[in-house]
């Protein structure tokens, strides 16, 4: 029987309101549970939830800003710093099918007040190991010459082989004293908090916001909040931009004794100091959800479109009183059980199915080339770590900030069923990728290294030929495995001041500068003076043109994906009953974390490492981070696996083109309300009415980043 019978006060209470409270409301007409006014009510927790969103999304940010700086600083490789990253969605794997099923039922507001208050707890736990580990020790065979006197002259290659005699015993006292080389643990573990903390906001947000505001609004305010959130990641990557500039250990150490600068591959920027902030801001925004009621009043049209399902399985079909045997209070038994058939009925819809694999595929590219961004951006282009995420904040991602926004308004204006919604977010996928394989054809060379991509006469090399010491150095008993780069007068990076055969040294710190280097008088084509200055040389003019042309197709291609991002975040939910929805979101959520995020940056990272041609070493002599990588490879590594994760995808795309095409186009363009449906229709028939059920994937989100 349907519902338009006069109607019933009960209609306007919560949603999901709770059992006790349907028992002691039981008869009365006019329910004692106070409301909040709708309007200020939903303005209210509306702010709220942007100031979550961004706060997750700034203190995601900052990991990906960091990973670079907490791969130099704990000598780690890219797979385990990927390991690291992946922790996040670890986090949310434990609680996020638990949490959207059972946490709708509880107080929603405070259910995010507590994930709040977990993530900043986690990013608290991220930066402590900064303050018990020592001083950062970074690789060089310059040391005595830096607390040398300025107007000190020293021979390179008597500094170097006086050090090598001692450099093995207080490395190894100094590994068995050495407390650190696991503390990149508690990174980890506050990575998993704040997955685990994160996991309620979108589901429950989401959702809370849907059951009372009215129907056409929530596109644009699932827009907004996105819009909201991409600010997160543009301060983030802004705020690592700055802690990058920083040392790690600023404050503590003389600036003047520090011989390396931001450009060098051995810099370790504060990378702690962003954690400390985005636990401030993940603080503070828990604190309003914690004076938000459990529920709104609805706005008059939600209250004629959307009609409680629970309510209507506590209702006699007049609207009458709620009979009360109906409800007590269900055994965790009989949830479970209701919780294994609804799984049971979102994974047999296949059309929400086939969009979790196309959707699997997409996010598994997109998340492994957000993580190394910055990574390939310095290896590729010559660009520091901060510079690197200055860019990415300035230039990435506000087209990215604005696609979304407008995406929900194209919806919206253009009023798109769920045929048009697919086709349109299809197309704008599929055109970011065209543009996207530019990035093959805009790469740089390698690096000019003497002994490992080019010989000391300035003649390209293969990587197995590659050999450190000449002639020229042969005099000189220099340590091999020890990367203290000098930029040699004729544009060659030599591996340290010894293997450039320098003879003489002066300067202090950052200024040194060495003089008679035998290995640049080789190079016939070199006429000038046979100096050479400390850290590697800067790639040429014409890979800083390219480097414009990198950052164009990332803009364009970053407009059009985010273009098509809002009506894809709407497909997850067009297909699967209302009472369902926020399992659809937390169960595409698990999905993309599982299956995605946790390890396509340990992949990608174990591919990229495949790349590397200088490793550099521990205290304990063992490998550490990677010093220099191979530009060519490492361009075809990323960009290719990248591709090929995202190609399929496609097919799978117009494969589930066909099945939302094939059940809607003869549907009426108008969604059937809910509120308006007979209750004989309301069965597993779950992707045979059209419904604006609004939402987002917060694994998409990290998009952060």
């Amino acid at each position: 029987m349907t519902m338009d019978t006069k109607p019933s006060n009960v209609s306007d209470s919560n949603q999901e309101a709770e059992p006790d409270q349907l028992l002691d409301d039981d008869g009365n007409k006019n329910p004692p549970v106070k409301k909040t006014s709708s309007c200020t009510g939903l303005k209210v927790f509306l702010a709220a939830l942007s100031f979550s969103y961004f706060s997750k999304a700034l203190s995601g940010t900052i990991m990906k800003s960091s990973i670079t700086q907490i791969e130099r600083r704990f000598d780690l490789t890219s797979s385990t710093a990927g390991l690291i990253d992946g922790s996040f969605e670890m986090g949310n794997l434990l609680v996020i099918a638990f949490v959207s099923y059972f946490g709708a039922k509880l107080h929603r507001p405070k259910v995010i007040a507590v994930g709040c208050f977990t993530m900043s707890l986690g990013c608290f736990l991220s930066a402590m190991p900064h303050f018990f580990m020592g001083y950062y020790k970074y690789e060089t065979t310059s040391h005595r010459a830096a607390s040398a006197n300025s107007t000190s002259t020293l021979n390179p290659c008597s500094l170097d082989q006086d050090v090598n005699d001692t450099v093995l015993e207080v490395s190894r006292a100094g590994c068995e004293k050495e407390p650190s080389s696991y503390m990149w643990v508690y990174i980890l573990l506050g990575s998993m908090l704040r997955g685990i903390g994160e996991t309620p906001i979108t589901p429950l947000g989401i959702s809370y916001l849907d059951d009372f505001t009215k129907e056409e609004n929530v596109p644009v305010y699932v827009a907004f909040l996105h819009t909201i959130a991409m600010m997160g990641p543009m301060f983030g990557f802004l705020l690592g931009s700055l802690c990058a500039k920083l040392y790690v250990d600023i404050g503590f150490v003389d600036p003047g004794s520090i011989t390396i600068t931001p450009q060098d591959s051995r810099w370790v920027g504060a990378w702690w100091l962003g954690f400390l902030i985005g636990g401030a801001a993940n603080f503070l925004s828990a604190i309003p959800f914690c004076f938000l009621p459990k529920s709104l009043k609805k706005p008059e049209e939600a209250k004629k479109d959307k009609t409680s399902h629970g309510l209507l399985e506590n209702m006699d079909a007049t609207g009458n009183k709620i009979s009360p045997e109906k409800t007590k209070p269900r055994k965790w038994s009989v949830m479970l059980k209701d919780f294994y058939n609804s799984l049971k009925k979102v994974l047999g819809n296949r059309m929400y199915f086939t969009f979790l694999c196309c959707s699997l595929l997409q996010f598994s590219s997109f998340i492994g080339f957000v993580t190394y961004k910055p990574k390939y951006m310095e290896q590729q282009y010559g660009q520091s770590t901060s510079k690197s995420n200055f860019l990415i904040g300035v230039t990435s991602l506000p087209p990215v900030g604005l696609g979304i926004f407008l995406g929900g308004l194209i919806m919206k204006k253009y009023k798109m069923g769920i045929v048009a919604a697919t086709k349109f977010s299809l197309t704008m996928s599929f055109l970011s990728y065209a543009i996207g394989l530019l990035h093959f054809f805009v790469g740089c060379d390698n690096h000019a290294v003497a002994g490992m991509t080019v010989s000391y006469e300035g003649n390209p090399i293969l990587y197995h030929n590659n050999s450190l010491f000449s002639e020229c150095n042969s005099h000189c008993k220099c340590a091999s495995n020890v990367w203290d780069p000098v930029c040699g007068a004729n544009g060659i990076t030599y591996f340290s001041a010894c293997l450039a055969g320098c003879g003489t040294s002066v300067g202090h710190g950052k200024n040194t500068v060495f003089h008679n280097c035998r290995c640049l008088e080789i190079n016939s084509s070199w006429t000038g003076n046979n100096s050479a200055t400390l850290g590697q040389c800067p790639k040429s003019d014409d890979c800083s043109t390219k480097f414009i042309y990198y950052t164009v197709i990332q803009v364009i291609g970053g407009f059009c994906y985010a273009l098509g991002a809002t009506p894809s975040y709407m497909l997850v939910f067009r297909c699967v009953q209302p009472e369902l929805k926020a399992l659809a979101v937390g169960l595409f959520t698990l999905v993309m974390r599982t299956l995605a995020g946790i390890p396509a940056p340990v992949y990608f990272g174990a591919a990229i490492d495949k790349t590397c041609l200088k490793w550099g070493s521990t205290s304990c002599g063992k490998r550490g981070a990677c010093k220099l990588y191979d530009s060519n490879a490492i361009r075809y590594v990323y960009l290719g696996l990248g591709a090929i994760l995202r190609g399929p995808s496609f097919l799978i795309g117009i494969f589930f083109y066909t099945l939302i095409k094939k059940h809607f186009q003869n549907k009426n363009s108008r969604p059937v309300e809910n509120g308006q449906e007979d209750a004989a229709m309301n069965k597993e028939d779950n992707c045979k009415i059209k419904e604006r059920l609004p939402g987002s994937s917060d694994a998409e989100n990290e998009s952060s980043i």
